[in-house]
């Protein structure tokens, strides 16, 4: 039996198309190995998965927690910070590392007022008081990354893990469509969070074309299915929409030769 192991970083998207979908406590989809072992008998996928706040604080993760963190007691749901702080990505030794762009276009990061250090504390206004006002003291709001910076940290992060695997590289990028969303006048909006998820991948595509890295279009699957039934929110897919995702994923390894 061929095994390989998959390192996803990344959060729902990638867990829920990869490892399992749960909908009300009943799995719908039960991730990438239902198309593996349909496809390609025998072959099995053990996946590695970690939360991802952020590609800039990806590339300064040590392993050390962000300062003044370390022993305090913060309820930081999916994202702890081993998690945060973590570098395992750039040892691994999987057959294939994947991404996710979805947290560079949507999480606010904080930075430590001395040294600089990012820092996601997950959910600010549920803090109790007191944790509120030491967060307030020594960090301040990074804000969100642009397109250009966010590529430049992907571009960071794809030759550092070059300089010691060969492991294909892929990216999810996210689709740009809203359920219900009714805007035809832009003026005065600034940057919508659709007009930013397109501004994003067609920037992932840049960085294709120049690093060779593979893009796992989820724009255009879920386009090309009917985005009204494949999504449930601007960010959250449906059952179906995980499996055609995963589906997907197989291809582009079945193509990269990792999967044969």
């Amino acid at each position: 039996m061929k095994r390989l192991t998959l390192f996803a970083k990344g959060n729902a998207d990638l867990h829920d198309s990869l490892h399992s979908y749960r909908e009300s406590g009943v799995v719908r989809w039960n991730g990438v190995n239902e198309i593996v072992r349909e496809r390609f008998p025998g072959a099995s996928v053990r996946l590695r998965h970690e939360t991802f706040t952020r590609s800039d604080a990806l590339l300064e993760a040590d392993g050390a927690a962000p300062d003044g963190l370390a022993g305090q007691s913060w309820a930081l749901g999916a994202f702890p910070l081993a998690s945060q702080c973590s570098a395992a990505v750039f040892e691994t030794d999987a057959d294939a590392i994947i991404f996710s762009a979805q947290p560079d276009m949507s999480t606010t990061m904080w930075r430590h007022k001395t040294s600089g250090r990012l820092f996601y504390p997950y959910d600010v206004a549920g803090l109790a008081p007191e944790a509120r006002a030491w967060l307030a003291a020594h960090y301040e709001q990074a804000g969100l990354l642009s397109a250009a910076q966010s590529m430049a940290c992907f571009e960071a992060i794809i030759a550092r893990l070059r300089a010691r695997s060969a492991a294909p590289i892929l990216i999810y990028n996210v689709s740009a469509t809203v359920p219900g969303e009714t805007v035809h006048s832009l003026q005065g909006l600034g940057e919508t969070f659709t007009t930013r998820i397109r501004r994003f991948n067609v920037m992932l595509a840049e960085l294709s074309e120049k690093t060779g890295v593979s893009i796992i279009d989820v724009d255009s699957i879920l386009a090309r299915r009917g985005v009204d039934q494949m999504k449930l929110s601007a960010l959250h897919l449906t059952a179906e929409g995980h499996r055609i995702v995963a589906a997907e994923v197989v291809r582009v390894l079945a193509d990269l030769g990792v999967i044969s």
